[in-house]
């Protein structure tokens, strides 16, 4: 077994602050001098540490007279990025990403007519109300789209299912802009959406899981064919262009 390094074992201890939330979003770490001695190590090794931890995004060093390290907690969207690469290095497709979240948000659309709250219903109806009054701007539109969509994740009150929803997210708004873009007439594929989405409100409001999960993937498989009219949907997925 490979002995880890000092700066290792530093940005271990470090991380394991940050994710229990013992350090949190925005905190400054103590100075260079005060954890160089609290670790017992060299400045140098204390920097590599820094080093791990900035290429995990789990800090940003400032440089200079006011420097310093700052802490991020741990977001979906960092898991997201790397995700992201993974899917691409791997050759999955867009189709075998919309697949995906036919698989994840559907059974999420029951769990949320199940968990639902007032204060969750009055979110989503706010939510469908935006897109209303922003129909005419396709990009604003597109990722109010989106958070409909994270909504009704988020209602089903299960974080590992948000987290993935989150990776494929990106993606998929990627390809609705492209997809919008090619169009010269989207209004009628809006006006389904949001009446699709109104749709799937009430059903959560009425506590009908089979009935949520059932129309919600009706929408998403009908939305998946629109969005696989791009040419090369079914190519490896190329996201650094």
């Amino acid at each position: 077994m490979r002995v880890p390094k000092t700066a290792e074992l530093v940005a271990h201890d470090l991380r394991k602050r940050i994710v229990r939330g013992e350090l949190r979003e925005g905190e400054s770490l103590p100075a260079e001098a005060t954890l160089t001695e609290q670790f017992g190590v060299s400045r140098p090794t204390l920097r590599e540490a820094f080093r791990v931890l900035e290429t995990e995004r789990l800090i940003t060093v400032r440089r200079g007279a006011r420097g310093g390290a700052a802490v991020h907690a741990p977001s979906a969207a960092m898991v997201a990025r790397y995700a992201s690469f993974f899917l691409e290095h791997d050759g999955a497709s867009l189709a075998d990403v919309l697949e995906a979240r036919v698989n994840l948000e559907s059974p999420a659309a029951a769990l949320a007519a199940e968990r639902r709250t007032d204060e969750d219903l009055s979110l989503l109806r706010a939510a469908i109300e935006e897109c209303e009054q922003i129909a005419a701007d396709r990009r604003r539109l597109v990722l109010q789209f989106s958070e409909f969509h994270a909504l009704v994740v988020a209602t089903a009150g299960n974080r590992t299912i948000a987290l993935l929803h989150a990776v494929l997210r990106e993606i998929i708004d990627m390809a609705k802009l492209r997809r919008l873009g090619q169009d010269d007439g989207p209004s009628r594929v809006i006006a389904r959406g949001v009446d699709a989405h109104r749709r799937l409100v009430e059903l959560i409001a009425a506590g009908d899981a089979p009935g949520a999960e059932a129309w919600w993937r009706r929408h998403l498989t009908e939305a998946n064919r629109y969005l696989l009219a791009i040419p090369g949907g079914d190519d490896p997925l190329d996201l650094l262009d």
